[in-house]
C-alpha cells in the first residue's frame, strides 16, 4: 500500500540534528529527556545520555507503547519515539553543569508509521487537512490555575490578593508567577500577558498566538514549569478546573484565527463586526458540535464543577461580542490590526490534551466553513437569564452537565472520530468511562456528612 506524504517516514534533517548536537555541547548538556504525552495529555517521556543523542535523532528510541494508552494501559507494544529537533530546549531550572533539555519526540511504529494513538500526530492530520484548505491554525490560550499549599488552614493560602490586584503583602505567588513566565521566555515561549485572577492564589498567564502545534507543545511546558517552581517554594501548581469549591474554576479560553499566508482568514473591513464569511462560518462550525466535543474540550469529572452559572464559564452553545458568560466571544477590533481579529472559545480548561483539543476545535470549525453553516445573530441578553424557549428560538444548545452525559453525546459523535481517528476515540471513551466509573463508586465527604448520621 502507497503511503500519503503525511504518513510517510520523514527523513532526518541531517542540518537540524547537527544544530542540536552544537547545542548540546554548548551548554554542558548530559541528559536528554524525550517527551510525549498518553492519550489524556499526561506528560510521559525517558532519559538518554548525550552519547546517544545523535543515534536516537537519526533512529529514535524505542519505548513500551502502552504507555501512551492512559488508564487503559493494556500488552506491552513497541513503539518508537522520534525526537523533533526544533524542540530542543534546555531546562532553566536545572543545574548549569552537566545540564538537562529536552525534546518532544513524535510516536511512530517500529516500521517508521505514525501511530495512529499518539496526539501530536493527530494534530499534524488536521493541520494538514487545513492546509489543504488553504489555511494555518493559530491559537493563543489563557491559562488560569491556582497554587495551593495543600494546608486546610486558610491561613496556609499564598494570597489573598484578587482580580488585576498588584501589590507586595502577598508576594509568594506573584514572584512564583514572575518567575514562571520569565522561565517561559528563556525556553523560547513568549507571553503576552500575566495577572492575577478573581479566586484567592489563582493565577493566569496568557501565551502569544503561534501555530497550534507549537502551542500545544508549549502548553505542556507551562505546566511542567509551573508545578516544577513551585514545588521548590514547597507549594503545588494545580490546574484542576475547580479545585475549590468557594472559588472560580481555572479556564483555558482559547483565542483561535484562521490564516491564509499573511492575511487574516477572519477578516472583513466591510462587516458590521470586522468578521468575514469564513469566520462567521468557522463558529457556526464550532456552536453545532459544541456539546459534542465537550468531552474533549473537558475530560475530567471535576471540569462540570466549573461550567456552572456565576462562574464566568459557559453552559450553552451561544455567542456574543461582549458578554463572558458566553461560549464563544468575539474581542473588539482594534483598528488598524486586522491581523486581531479572533474568537476567543471559553469552554477548555488547561486539563485538556492541547493536541486533541485542538484537533477537535479545528476540525469542527472547518466543518462549519466546507458545509458553510449559517449563523445565527449574536445574543446581546444575557443568556443565563433566557428561558428554554428563548433560548431555542435562538438556536443555542446546552452543554453537558457531567462527563458521564458528554461521553454519550461523544459516541454519536462522526466529526469526533474523523478528528481524533476511530483508534483514538476509542480509546480515549474507554477512559473516559472509566474514570466515569470510578467517581461513581466513590463515597465522597459530602456523602458522609449528609447522611451518615441519619
Amino acid at each position: 500500500m502507497t503511503q500519503s506524504p503525511e504518513n510517510s517516514p520523514q527523513k532526518p534533517d541531517e542540518e537540524a540534528i547537527k544544530y542540536v548536537l552544537i547545542s548540546a555541547r554548548e551548554h554542558d548538556v548530559k541528559f536528554i529527556r524525550l517527551w510525549f504525552t498518553d492519550i489524556l495529555g499526561t506528560l510521559k517521556g525517558f532519559a538518554i545520555t548525550i552519547d546517544e543523542l545523535e543515534g536516537v535523532m537519526q533512529n529514535g528510541a524505542s519505548f513500551d507503547g502502552a504507555s501512551i494508552e492512559g488508564l487503559t494501559r493494556a500488552d506491552e507494544s513497541d513503539m518508537v519515539a522520534m525526537p523533533d529537533p526544533s524542540t530542543f530546549q534546555v531546562l532553566p531550572w536545572r543545574p548549569s553543569t552537566d545540564a538537562v533539555a529536552r525534546m518532544f519526540c513524535d510516536i511512530e511504529t517500529p516500521l517508521r508509521a505514525p501511530s495512529v494513538a499518539d496526539g501530536r500526530q493527530v494534530l499534524r492530520r488536521n493541520l494538514v487537512r487545513a492546509a489543504d484548505m488553504g489555511f494555518t491554525f493559530y491559537v493563543s490560550p489563557e491559562i488560569e490555575y491556582y497554587y495551593d499549599t495543600g494546608e486546610p488552614d486558610e491561613r496556609a493560602r499564598i494570597d489573598r490578593s484578587s482580580y488585576f490586584d498588584q501589590t507586595s503583602v502577598d508576594g509568594v505567588g506573584a514572584d512564583l508567577r514572575r518567575d514562571t513566565v520569565l522561565t517561559l521566555e528563556k525556553m523560547g515561549i513568549p507571553v503576552k500577558h500575566s495577572h492575577h485572577e478573581v479566586g484567592f492564589d489563582q493565577h493566569e498567564i496568557d501565551l502569544r498566538h503561534t501555530n497550534a502545534l507549537t502551542m500545544a507543545d508549549s502548553i505542556i511546558t507551562f505546566k511542567v514549569i509551573a508545578k516544577e517552581l513551585a514545588a521548590a517554594e514547597g507549594a503545588l501548581a494545580t490546574f484542576m478546573p475547580r479545585p475549590f469549591g468557594d472559588r472560580h474554576g481555572s479556564g483555558m479560553h482559547t483565542h483561535m484565527s484562521l490564516f491564509n499566508g499573511d492575511d487574516n482568514a477572519f477578516f472583513d473591513a466591510d462587516d458590521e463586526l470586522n468578521l468575514s464569511d469564513t469566520g462567521r462560518h468557522f463558529i457556526a462550525g464550532l456552536m453545532r458540535h459544541a456539546a459534542d466535543i465537550c468531552v474533549v474540550t473537558n475530560q475530567w469529572v471535576n471540569s462540570y464543577k466549573r461550567l456552572l452559572p456565576g462562574l464566568e464559564a459557559p453552559i450553552f452553545a451561544s455567542w456574543t461580542t461582549g458578554n463572558f458568560g458566553d461560549l464563544i466571544r468575539i474581542p473588539s477590533y482594534r483598528p488598524g490590526r486586522e491581523e486581531s481579529i479572533r474568537l476567543e472559545y471559553r469552554a477548555p480548561d488547561s486539563a485538556a490534551n492541547p493536541y486533541l483539543l485542538f484537533s477537535v476545535l479545528l476540525a469542527a470549525g472547518l466543518d462549519g466553513i466546507e458545509n458553510k453553516l449559517p449563523l445565527p445573530e449574536p445574543l446581546d441578553n444575557d443568556v443565563f437569564q433566557m428561558s428554554d424557549s428563548e433560548l431555542s428560538e435562538h438556536g443555542v444548545a446546552r452543554l453537558p452537565r457531567t462527563l458521564d452525559e458528554a461521553i454519550h453525546l461523544a459516541e454519536k459523535s462522526e466529526l469526533l472520530e474523523k478528528a481524533l481517528g476511530s483508534t483514538v476515540l476509542a480509546n480515549f471513551l474507554a477512559n473516559k468511562r472509566l474514570e466515569w466509573q470510578e467517581f461513581s463508586n466513590t463515597v465522597t465527604d459530602y456523602e458522609l456528612a449528609r447522611y451518615r448520621h441519619l
